[in-house]
Protein backbone atom coordinates (compact mmCIF):
# COMPACT_ATOMS: atom_id res chain seq x y z
CA UNK A 1 0.00 0.00 0.00
CA UNK A 2 3.03 2.10 1.17
CA UNK A 3 4.79 1.73 -2.50
CA UNK A 4 1.48 2.13 -4.19
CA UNK A 5 1.07 5.42 -2.55
CA UNK A 6 4.40 6.35 -3.44
CA UNK A 7 4.51 5.72 -6.96
CA UNK A 8 1.65 8.06 -7.57
CA UNK A 9 3.01 10.73 -5.60
CA UNK A 10 4.66 13.90 -6.69
CA UNK A 11 6.86 16.36 -4.45
CA UNK A 12 6.79 19.84 -5.72
CA UNK A 13 10.38 21.36 -5.33
CA UNK A 14 10.52 22.95 -1.83
CA UNK A 15 7.60 20.68 -0.67
CA UNK A 16 7.26 17.32 1.64
CA UNK A 17 5.00 14.81 2.34
CA UNK A 18 4.65 13.26 6.13
CA UNK A 19 3.80 9.38 6.44
CA UNK A 20 3.05 8.63 9.94
CA UNK A 21 3.28 4.69 11.29
CA UNK A 22 6.10 3.66 9.34
CA UNK A 23 7.39 0.57 10.22
CA UNK A 24 11.54 0.31 10.06
CA UNK A 25 10.73 -2.53 7.26
CA UNK A 26 8.53 -0.66 5.37
CA UNK A 27 11.07 2.36 5.53
CA UNK A 28 13.97 -0.32 4.15
CA UNK A 29 11.66 -1.38 1.76
CA UNK A 30 10.59 2.51 0.59
CA UNK A 31 14.42 3.28 0.20
CA UNK A 32 15.19 0.45 -1.94
CA UNK A 33 12.22 1.15 -4.00
CA UNK A 34 13.10 4.85 -4.48
CA UNK A 35 16.53 4.17 -5.01
CA UNK A 36 20.21 6.34 -4.50
CA UNK A 37 20.22 8.21 -7.53
CA UNK A 38 16.82 10.40 -6.79
CA UNK A 39 16.53 14.34 -5.91
CA UNK A 40 14.11 13.79 -2.92
CA UNK A 41 15.50 13.71 0.53
CA UNK A 42 14.01 11.38 3.53
CA UNK A 43 14.54 11.64 7.36
CA UNK A 44 12.68 9.12 9.66
CA UNK A 45 11.94 9.60 13.03
CA UNK A 46 10.62 6.77 15.08
CA UNK A 47 7.60 6.05 12.61
CA UNK A 48 7.13 9.41 10.89
CA UNK A 49 8.64 9.45 7.58
CA UNK A 50 9.54 12.38 5.49
CA UNK A 51 10.37 13.34 2.09
CA UNK A 52 11.01 16.24 0.80
CA UNK A 53 12.24 17.45 -2.93
CA UNK A 54 15.01 20.63 -2.64
CA UNK A 55 14.60 23.61 -4.46
CA UNK A 56 17.05 24.95 -7.70
CA UNK A 57 18.45 27.35 -5.53
CA UNK A 58 19.21 25.67 -2.41
CA UNK A 59 20.44 22.96 -4.76
CA UNK A 60 23.12 25.45 -6.39
CA UNK A 61 23.97 26.52 -2.27
CA UNK A 62 25.21 22.92 -1.33
CA UNK A 63 27.07 22.68 -4.35
CA UNK A 64 28.87 25.83 -4.09
CA UNK A 65 29.86 25.28 0.32
CA UNK A 66 30.38 21.63 -0.79
CA UNK A 67 32.88 22.62 -3.53
CA UNK A 68 34.24 25.80 -0.82
CA UNK A 69 34.64 22.65 1.71
CA UNK A 70 36.14 20.38 -0.13
CA UNK A 71 39.00 23.76 -1.53
CA UNK A 72 38.92 24.09 2.40
CA UNK A 73 40.08 20.66 2.99
CA UNK A 74 42.95 20.71 0.22
CA UNK A 75 44.43 23.78 1.46
CA UNK A 76 44.72 22.22 4.73
CA UNK A 77 46.05 18.90 3.10
CA UNK A 78 43.32 16.86 5.31
CA UNK A 79 41.95 13.76 3.67
CA UNK A 80 38.58 13.41 3.62
CA UNK A 81 35.34 11.85 1.91
CA UNK A 82 32.61 13.13 0.78
CA UNK A 83 29.32 10.97 0.14
CA UNK A 84 26.86 13.35 -0.49
CA UNK A 85 23.35 12.26 0.46
CA UNK A 86 24.16 9.41 1.67
CA UNK A 87 21.15 7.54 3.91
CA UNK A 88 22.42 7.27 7.41
CA UNK A 89 20.18 5.32 10.20
CA UNK A 90 20.13 3.35 13.32
CA UNK A 91 17.56 0.43 13.83
CA UNK A 92 18.19 0.58 17.46
CA UNK A 93 17.45 4.11 17.88
CA UNK A 94 14.56 4.16 14.74
CA UNK A 95 15.78 6.80 13.28
CA UNK A 96 17.26 7.93 9.71
CA UNK A 97 18.39 10.90 7.99
CA UNK A 98 19.80 11.93 4.26
CA UNK A 99 21.80 15.28 4.79
CA UNK A 100 22.25 17.77 1.45
CA UNK A 101 25.87 17.14 1.64
CA UNK A 102 27.95 15.73 4.41
CA UNK A 103 32.09 14.70 5.21
CA UNK A 104 34.27 11.86 6.75
CA UNK A 105 37.41 14.30 8.14
CA UNK A 106 38.76 12.96 11.38
CA UNK A 107 36.85 9.68 10.80
CA UNK A 108 38.26 9.36 7.12
CA UNK A 109 41.05 6.52 7.93
CA UNK A 110 37.66 4.57 9.64
CA UNK A 111 35.06 4.05 6.57
CA UNK A 112 38.03 4.21 3.94
CA UNK A 113 37.19 1.71 1.39
CA UNK A 114 34.26 0.51 2.84
CA UNK A 115 31.10 0.17 0.55
CA UNK A 116 28.46 -0.07 3.15
CA UNK A 117 28.11 2.32 6.59
CA UNK A 118 26.53 0.56 9.36
CA UNK A 119 25.74 3.19 12.19
CA UNK A 120 25.77 0.85 14.85
CA UNK A 121 29.38 -0.13 14.15
CA UNK A 122 31.01 2.69 12.40
CA UNK A 123 31.16 6.16 13.40
CA UNK A 124 29.06 9.21 11.81
CA UNK A 125 30.01 11.35 9.66
CA UNK A 126 32.36 14.50 11.02
CA UNK A 127 30.17 17.19 9.32
CA UNK A 128 26.37 17.07 7.37
CA UNK A 129 25.16 20.32 5.61
CA UNK A 130 22.15 21.16 5.42
CA UNK A 131 20.51 24.01 3.30
CA UNK A 132 16.96 25.66 3.54
CA UNK A 133 16.34 24.40 6.93
CA UNK A 134 12.73 25.90 7.20
CA UNK A 135 11.25 23.20 4.96
CA UNK A 136 13.04 20.51 7.24
CA UNK A 137 14.71 20.59 9.95
CA UNK A 138 16.03 17.77 12.01
CA UNK A 139 18.41 18.13 14.55
CA UNK A 140 17.28 15.89 16.87
CA UNK A 141 17.88 12.85 14.40
CA UNK A 142 21.19 14.26 13.84
CA UNK A 143 22.18 14.75 17.47
CA UNK A 144 20.80 10.87 18.51
CA UNK A 145 23.10 9.98 15.08
CA UNK A 146 25.81 11.53 17.47
CA UNK A 147 27.23 13.62 14.39
CA UNK A 148 29.53 16.21 15.84
CA UNK A 149 29.08 19.11 13.65
CA UNK A 150 26.02 20.66 11.85
CA UNK A 151 25.96 23.24 9.40
CA UNK A 152 22.40 25.11 8.48
CA UNK A 153 22.33 27.58 5.56
CA UNK A 154 19.19 29.37 5.55
CA UNK A 155 18.38 32.59 4.05
CA UNK A 156 22.13 33.15 3.29
CA UNK A 157 23.46 32.63 7.01
CA UNK A 158 25.59 30.08 7.89
CA UNK A 159 24.72 28.43 11.39
CA UNK A 160 27.36 26.06 12.92
CA UNK A 161 25.79 23.45 15.42
CA UNK A 162 28.69 21.32 17.57
CA UNK A 163 27.77 18.11 19.87
CA UNK A 164 28.08 19.21 23.26
CA UNK A 165 26.73 16.72 26.10
CA UNK A 166 24.74 15.22 23.43
CA UNK A 167 22.61 18.70 22.46
CA UNK A 168 23.80 20.94 19.55
CA UNK A 169 24.79 24.31 20.58
CA UNK A 170 25.58 27.35 18.33
CA UNK A 171 29.02 28.51 17.70
CA UNK A 172 31.07 30.92 15.91
CA UNK A 173 33.75 28.16 15.05
CA UNK A 174 33.56 25.11 13.53
CA UNK A 175 35.48 21.47 15.35
CA UNK A 176 36.84 20.89 12.02
CA UNK A 177 38.20 24.05 11.40
CA UNK A 178 39.14 25.74 14.49
CA UNK A 179 40.02 29.40 13.85
CA UNK A 180 38.80 30.61 10.74
CA UNK A 181 35.78 32.62 10.33
CA UNK A 182 33.49 30.52 8.44
CA UNK A 183 30.31 31.74 9.48
CA UNK A 184 31.09 35.09 7.46
CA UNK A 185 33.60 33.69 4.50
CA UNK A 186 31.26 31.08 3.66
CA UNK A 187 27.99 32.83 2.59
CA UNK A 188 30.69 35.83 1.45
CA UNK A 189 31.75 33.61 -1.33
CA UNK A 190 28.59 31.62 -1.82
CA UNK A 191 27.26 35.07 -2.89
CA UNK A 192 30.12 35.74 -4.82
CA UNK A 193 29.73 32.96 -7.02
CA UNK A 194 26.36 34.34 -8.58
CA UNK A 195 28.25 37.12 -9.79
CA UNK A 196 32.10 36.34 -10.24
CA UNK A 197 30.82 32.51 -11.60
CA UNK A 198 32.03 29.23 -9.48
CA UNK A 199 35.66 28.73 -10.84
CA UNK A 200 36.53 32.70 -9.97
CA UNK A 201 35.47 32.18 -6.21
CA UNK A 202 36.82 28.86 -5.86
CA UNK A 203 40.18 30.15 -6.60
CA UNK A 204 39.71 33.32 -4.76
CA UNK A 205 38.52 31.17 -1.34
CA UNK A 206 41.66 29.42 -1.53
CA UNK A 207 44.10 32.51 -1.32
CA UNK A 208 41.85 33.41 1.30
CA UNK A 209 42.30 30.02 3.18
CA UNK A 210 46.20 30.21 2.09
CA UNK A 211 46.35 34.31 3.71
CA UNK A 212 44.45 32.67 7.41
CA UNK A 213 47.31 30.01 7.64
CA UNK A 214 49.73 32.01 7.02
CA UNK A 215 47.91 34.76 9.60
CA UNK A 216 48.41 31.87 12.35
Amino acid sequence: MMLLELKRIHVPPGQRVLFSDVTWQELETILEELGEHRAARIAYDRGILEIMAPLPEDEYAKEIISDLLKALLEELDIEFISLGSTTFKNQAMAQGIEPDQCFYIKNESKIRGKKRLDLTVDPPPDLALEVDVTSRTHPNIYESLKLPELWRFDKGKLQINLLQNGDYVESQESFNFPRLPLVEAIPQYLEQSKTAGRNATIKAFRLWVQQQIQQQ
